[in-house]
C-alpha cells in the first residue's frame, strides 16, 4: 500500500491543520480505500447506486467502524473531506449513511445491545442507511413533522403512518435491490397525546423492493448531486420497541409517557443532535473542495498562456486580475481550513462537557431549529458552504472551458456545495435565526469597540474590522426592532416586527459567522510557533481579509465601519500581498493538494493538455 504523497518535508504544521492532525496510518488507509476510482457515473441509476455502495463498503472495510469514528471526530471529519474531494456523491452517501443514519443510532439509542444486529449490518454497509427528515408539503417541515408514530400499548410497538401527500418524505433512498434502512423522524403519539418528534429505525427495502407498508417512487434525478433520490411514505408500518431511538424518554408499563427534557422544542433540538456531527465535519469537506479548486486554478493559470496583444505568450498567473482570483481562492481556502478546525474543536469539547455528548441548545426555536441545536456550529455550516461554493464558482470561471468539464471535478464540487445551501439546515434560515438571537441578547446599548485597526497588511486587520462591523449591525438591528415593536404595539419577538427585518437579520447572521471564521485564522496563526511557516501564512491570511473587505464593501460602507478612503487603499495592498504569496505558492499547493490518484482530475496535473488527452477516446479517420 502506498502512503499518501504528502506532505513535503517543510509543510508539517500546515499538513497537520489540513488533515485534522490524523495519524499517517489512518491517512494511508483512507488513501488506499479511495484511490483509483476515476470512472464516471453510469447513466443508469441502478448502476450508479451499485458503484457507490461498493465504494461505501470498501471504506467500511478499510476504516474503523462508525462508533469508533464518532469517538474520533478528527478521523470522521477527514473521511468526509477526502471523500468529498474524491467524489461528492460518495461523500453524501457517507454523510447520509454514517453521520446522520448511524449517528442517530449511536447518539439516541440508550442501549446498543438490542440493536446489535442492525449496527453490524449498517457498519459493514450490507444495507445502506438514509435519513428521512424533510417532508415535501411545507417549508420548515422540521418544525411541524406530520409523519406519525402511534404507540400500541398492547404490543408495545409503534405504527408509522404518512397522513397525507404533504407529509411524504424525501431522501436519497431509492430501491435498486440493495437493502435500505431509514432513520425517519416522526411525531410520537401516545394515547392520543402528541409527545414530540423522535427518530425511528425503519426497514425500507430489501432485494425484492420496498418492505410491506413502505411506498417509494422511482428515482427522482438531481443532476447537481447525482444520487438515488426518491419520495417515501408509510402506511401502517409496525416497528418494534427497540426501533424507537428514544434517548432518555420512555413509556412506562402503564402507558404513561415520560419526557425528561420538559418541552417539545427541547426534544426536537435533541432529536436533531446529529446536526452537530454534520456541522462539525461538513466545514472540513467545504474547505477540502475549496483547496482542491484553488490548487487546480493556480496550476491552470501558471501553465496557460494568453495570446492577448498586450503581452502575447504571458502566463495567466502574471495578470493581476487572475492573481486576485486564484491566489485569493487559496487564501480563502486557508481561512475555511482554520474555521473547519475550530468547528471540529467545538464539537469535540461539547461531547466532553455536555450530557451524553450533545448540548440541548440554548437559543429558542424561531424560523428554524438549527440555532437552537448549536448556534456556532450552525453558523460554521452556513458560512463554510457558501464560501466554498463562491470559491469553486470563481475558480471555474477563471479556468474557462476547462473549469466546466466534468472530468475536472469543479462542476461536481459546485453542485455538492450548492445542494448543501438548503440541505443539512437551510443556510439562509440559519442566518435569520443567528441575527435574531444576537439582537435579542442585547439588553442595553454597548460601548463601541475602540480597538484601533491594525495596518491593512496585518492579518489582524480583518478580524478587528469584523468585530466592529458585527457590533454596529447588531446595534442597528436592535434599534429598528424596538422601533417596529413600539410603533405597532407588538412583542419584540412577533412576526409583525421581524418580517420587515429579515434581510437585516440575515446580514448580521452572515457577519457573525464570518467573524467566527476570521477569529479562527488569528487563532491558528497564533498557535504556529515555526517562524518560517508564519512568514508564509501571514500574507495569505491578510490577502483573505483584503479581498473579503472588497467583496463586502457595500455593507461596510453603509454601516460606517469603513470609510471610502480605507477602500481606496485596498487594491494596492491586494497587489502587494499577492507579491508576498507568490514565492510560496508551490509550498501551499503541496500542502493543500490531495494525492492525484484520489482526485484524478486533469486540471490539477502539471501538464493539463497531456493529462486531459489521456482521459479521452480518440477515433481516427481512415486514410485513403
Amino acid at each position: 500500500m502506498n502512503a499518501p504523497s504528502l506532505p513535503r518535508s517543510d509543510t508539517g504544521p500546515l499538513h497537520e491543520l489540513v488533515h485534522s492532525g490524523c495519524a499517517p496510518t489512518f491517512l494511508a488507509a483512507l488513501h488506499e480505500a479511495l484511490r483509483h476510482h476515476p470512472a464516471p457515473d453510469p447513466p443508469d441509476p441502478t448502476g450508479r447506486d451499485a458503484r457507490l455502495t461498493a465504494r461505501l463498503r470498501q471504506l467500511t472495510r478499510a476504516l474503523p467502524r462508525a462508533r469508533d469514528l464518532f469517538r474520533s471526530p478528527a478521523q470522521l471529519a477527514t473521511l468526509i473531506a477526502w471523500s468529498a474531494a474524491a467524489e461528492p456523491a460518495l461523500c453524501m452517501t457517507v454523510i447520509n449513511h454514517s453521520v446522520l443514519g448511524l449517528g442517530s443510532l449511536i447518539c439516541l439509542a440508550p442501549d446498543h445491545g438490542p440493536l446489535r444486529e442492525q449496527f453490524e449490518t449498517l457498519e459493514t454497509a450490507r444495507a445502506k442507511c438514509s435519513y428521512l427528515v424533510t417532508e415535501i408539503g411545507q417549508s420548515n417541515s422540521h418544525l411541524a413533522t406530520r409523519t406519525v408514530a402511534e404507540f400500541d400499548a398492547q404490543t408495545r410497538e409503534f405504527i408509522l403512518t404518512t397522513p397525507d401527500q404533504g407529509a411524504v418524505k424525501f431522501s436519497s433512498t431509492a430501491a435498486h435491490g440493495i437493502p435500505r434502512v431509514g432513520v425517519a423522524l416522526a411525531r410520537l403519539v401516545v394515547e392520543g397525546d402528541d409527545c414530540g418528534v423522535f427518530p425511528f429505525l425503519v426497514e425500507l427495502s430489501d432485494a425484492s423492493g420496498p418492505r410491506p407498508g413502505v411506498e417509494m417512487t422511482g428515482p427522482v434525478e438531481l443532476s447537481a448531486l447525482p444520487l438515488d433520490y426518491a419520495y417515501v411514505c408509510f402506511t401502517g408500518v409496525r416497528l418494534p420497541w427497540e426501533h424507537w431511538l428514544r434517548d432518555d424518554a420512555t413509556i412506562g408499563p402503564d402507558g404513561a409517557f415520560h419526557e425528561p427534557l420538559g418541552s417539545p422544542d427541547r426534544r426536537l433540538a435533541r432529536t436533531l443532535c446529529v446536526g452537530q456531527a454534520l456541522w462539525a465535519t461538513l466545514p472540513a469537506a467545504a474547505a477540502a473542495l475549496a483547496r482542491q479548486a484553488g490548487v487546480a486554478a493556480v496550476r491552470y493559470a501558471r501553465r496557460r498562456r494568453t495570446q492577448g496583444r498586450l503581452a502575447p505568450g504571458t502566463p495567466l498567473l502574471d495578470y493581476r486580475s487572475q492573481q486576485h482570483a486564484v491566489l485569493g481562492a487559496m487564501a480563502d481556502a486557508f481561512a475555511l481550513t482554520c474555521a473547519a478546525a475550530r468547528a471540529l474543536e467545538l464539537w469535540t469539547a461539547s461531547r466532553s462537557a455536555q450530557r451524553k455528548g450533545y448540548p440541548d441548545g440554548t437559543d429558542p426555536i424561531g424560523f428554524a431549529p438549527w440555532s437552537a441545536v448549536s448556534r456556532p456550529l450552525s453558523a460554521y455550516k452556513a458560512h463554510s458552504i457558501r464560501e466554498a461554493a463562491r470559491i469553486t464558482a470563481l475558480c471555474q470561471r477563471h479556468c474557462g472551458f476547462a473549469g466546466f468539464l466534468d472530468a475536472n471535478r469543479l462542476a461536481s464540487y459546485r453542485g455538492f456545495l450548492e445542494a448543501f445551501e438548503p440541505a443539512g439546515g437551510d443556510s439562509q434560515l440559519i442566518c435569520y435565526d443567528l441575527g435574531r438571537a444576537l439582537a435579542d441578547e442585547v439588553t442595553a446599548p454597548s460601548s463601541d469597540d475602540v480597538t484601533p485597526l491594525p495596518p491593512l497588511q496585518d492579518p489582524q486587520w480583518w478580524p478587528t474590522l469584523l468585530r466592529r462591523h458585527t457590533q454596529e449591525l447588531t446595534r442597528r438591528l436592535t434599534t429598528r426592532r424596538d422601533a417596529f415593536a413600539a410603533a405597532g404595539h407588538h412583542a419584540k419577538d412577533s412576526f409583525a416586527v421581524w418580517n420587515p427585518l429579515l434581510d437585516e437579520a440575515a446580514e448580521l447572521g452572515s457577519a457573525y459567522a464570518a467573524r467566527l471564521a476570521a477569529d479562527d485564522v488569528t487563532r491558528t496563526l497564533t498557535a504556529i510557533t515555526d517562524p518560517e511557516t508564519r512568514s508564509r501564512l501571514d500574507p495569505l491570511a491578510a490577502l483573505h481579509g483584503a479581498l473579503a473587505a472588497r467583496r463586502h464593501a457595500g455593507s461596510l460602507l453603509a454601516a460606517g465601519t469603513l470609510a471610502p478612503a480605507d477602500l481606496d487603499e485596498l487594491p494596492q495592498v491586494t497587489d502587494l500581498l499577492c507579491d508576498a504569496v507568490l514565492p510560496h505558492l508551490r509550498w501551499l499547493e503541496d500542502a493543500f493538494a490531495l494525492p492525484s490518484d484520489v482526485v484524478p482530475a486533469p486540471l490539477g496535473a502539471e501538464d493539463y493538455n497531456q493529462a486531459l488527452a489521456q482521459t479521452l477516446t480518440w477515433k481516427h479517420g481512415a486514410m485513403s
